[in-house]
């Protein structure tokens, strides 16, 4: 059947897609639009989706066909897809592939010099040349005829094949899927020098480990038997699935020396922690590379903020050697949709390498997805979040946004304020802290993470509250005492700035307190989010609360950070401040227990 009128789908020739919130159906026509369909907008009862070139290809670079992308489109809509959507489809996922980069031959190149005449090097000692190839000849001519492509490509080796110096291997992927036809890369890799390691059944610290199914497929997608069509591509898995284990469990696999590269000096201390925990790897093979320590070893975590360092006089990044000191066989990118854009300058020129980019979301609010598809590469694998949650692998979550009026006396200053202060106005509220109050009141004998942008509202809340706190300012030994602390259940409540949007080990946290946020940033509502997913030993369900004043710029934005959480399938109450607090009153005295604070 092409349609059903009782299908919540609304297939448009414009390339957008409607989705009925409220429709029977609704839950199994967005898991099976999910792979290959952007979500744009999500208020109450229509959601909308797009298919864009990019969420067809990586849904293409991950094994799903064209046809079956139409086949699922058809299965949910209520009425006929437009043909020229069906063509459309077909047309832009059959881009994929054909183009290929691919190691020119030791004859290839015999040929190419006997013909001309020349000696032909390559610009990255050691590397062998690549070829670009096509079986539609008239394509590559027409490509060879753009100013930032005929720049990259050497000599014609036969007709659809052109020459590729392997220091160009990246520059060309950025420029060809600018231009719409992303290149296939089956080039291969080097080898990187050998480092091998194997995954302890028993952790150091006494627990049974292996990996859990999903991690094992993740990491054997990526790698592929480790021939040239592996080795590069981003794995997508909630925040709290286990990620980092993913990433071992591919380094376990890879059995080369690696770099990671991940958010700060936390994260680092947490990757090593965790490397030395799950593997049989030893103290003097696993470095930190960071503004605290520069130890390179087989194995070796960097932070971002190191490799982006830019010196004021020469306006050269010193840092950007590590990429060369060791003769990596893996390269793995933490986070890879905050890889900062230098990074990307450095990642275009190590293509022989191979590359595992780890994140929870592809959004990049920059734009610059295709550039993580080009020079990291495609989605290789992905797993819904509501799908681990019924699996118990993460918890189940409660998502509320809590509307805050603001207080009179603070609206005539919001008013004549600029448009860029309005939104840290209604942000820093101080109506939220009596919110807060009622929150921490409910939610008393639980361990809560209150969260948020600035600090001069987190200040305020330590003081009211005697709540530890931790910011970018905090030493780093203070700031590990206070998370062990914290999981050791000695202090159950916590503040911290947007230094704990990243790569916390708080698996026991479960109610997520946030009060401010980055504008609209879907990044940061999935790492926020990511804090309490953990499955609980005692299985409670997660919290997470955002608190937002209402009628103001901080609203607007909230509506943005909300298609994250719909993407995902979570639903999303929004209540009333005052609403709130009269419930958490009468829960309190239902249990005969004190009212919350007023």
């Amino acid at each position: 059947m092409q349609h059903d009128p009782l299908n919540p789908l609304i297939v448009q020739g414009d390339r957008t897609i409607l989705v009925e919130v409220d429709n029977p159906r609704y839950e199994p026509a967005r898991d099976a639009i999910a792979p290959f369909a952007e979500l744009v907008k999500s208020p109450e009862h229509i959601h909308t989706y797009r298919l864009t070139p990019l969420s067809l290809w990586n849904a293409a670079a991950a094994g799903l066909a064209a046809e079956a992308m139409i086949d699922a489109l058809k299965a949910h809509a209520k009425f006929a897809i437009p043909a020229n959507l069906m063509l459309d489809i077909r047309e832009i996922v059959s881009r994929y592939g054909r183009i290929r980069l691919e190691r020119a031959t030791g004859q290839e190149i015999a040929a190419i010099t006997e013909r001309t005449g020349q000696e032909f090097t390559p610009s990255v000692p050691g590397l062998g040349w690549l070829k670009l190839v096509t079986a539609d000849r008239s394509l590559l001519d027409e490509l060879a005829r753009q100013p930032k492509i005929r720049e990259l490509l050497g000599e014609s080796i036969a007709p659809g094949c052109r020459l590729v110096d392997p220091g160009n291997r990246g520059v060309l992927k950025q420029a060809l899927i600018h231009l719409g036809y992303p290149a296939q890369d089956v080039a291969g890799y080097t080898d990187g020098a050998p480092l091998p390691m194997a995954l302890r059944p028993i952790t150091r610290q006494g627990i049974p480990f292996a990996p859990r199914d999903y991690q094992k497929d993740a990491a054997a997608i990526f790698y592929a038997g480790g021939d040239a069509s592996g080795g590069s591509g981003v794995i997508v898995l909630p925040c709290g699935a286990g990620k980092t284990v993913v990433g071992i469990a591919a380094m376990a696999m890879m059995g080369r020396h690696t770099l990671v590269l991940t958010t700060g000096v936390t994260a680092v201390k947490q990757w090593k922690r965790e490397i030395l925990d799950k593997t049989d790897l030893d103290e003097s093979q696993v470095g930190e590379y960071s503004g605290e320590a520069k130890e390179i070893r087989p194995v070796t975590v960097a932070t971002y903020q190191i490799l982006s360092y830019r010196d004021e006089k020469d306006g050269e990044f010193p840092h950007f050697p590590l990429f060369d000191k060791m003769d990596w066989g893996l390269v793995m990118y933490d986070e890879v949709h905050l890889l900062p854009a230098p990074v990307f300058r450095v990642t275009a020129q190590i293509q022989a390498r191979r590359r595992l980019g780890l994140t929870a979301t592809l959004v990049r609010e920059d734009g610059r997805e295709g550039d993580v598809f080009s020079l990291v590469g495609p989605k290789k694998y992905d797993v819904p979040w509501r799908e681990l949650e019924g699996k118990g692998w993460i918890a189940e979550a409660a998502c509320t946004e809590v509307r805050v009026g603001m207080p009179s006396e603070h609206r005539v200053e919001y008013a004549v304020a600029e448009w860029r202060a309005k939104f840290r106005l209604a942000s820093d509220n101080v109506a939220k802290d009596d919110v807060v109050a009622s929150l921490l009141q409910r939610h008393q004998g639980h361990r809560v993470i209150i969260i948020g942008q600035y600090l001069g509202q987190l200040r305020r809340l330590r003081k009211r509250f005697e709540i530890p706190m931790i910011t970018g300012a905090t030493p780093n030994e203070e700031r590990e005492d206070i998370y062990r602390k914290f999981r050791a259940g000695e202090i159950r409540h916590l503040i911290l700035s947007k230094v704990g949007n990243f790569a916390l080990d708080l698996p026991d946290a479960n109610v997520l307190i946030q009060v401010s946020g980055s504008f609209g940033s879907r990044q940061e509502e999935a790492q926020r989010l990511g804090r309490v997913l953990r499955p609980k030993a005692s299985g409670e369900s997660a919290h997470f609360l955002t608190l937002v004043t209402r009628d103001t710029r901080e609203q607007d934005f909230a509506h943005h950070r909300q298609l994250f959480l719909t993407e995902q399938g979570y639903s999303y109450r929004i209540i009333d401040g005052e609403e709130l607090r009269e419930e958490i009153r009468t829960e309190a005295e239902i249990l005969g227990g004190q009212a919350a604070p007023r």
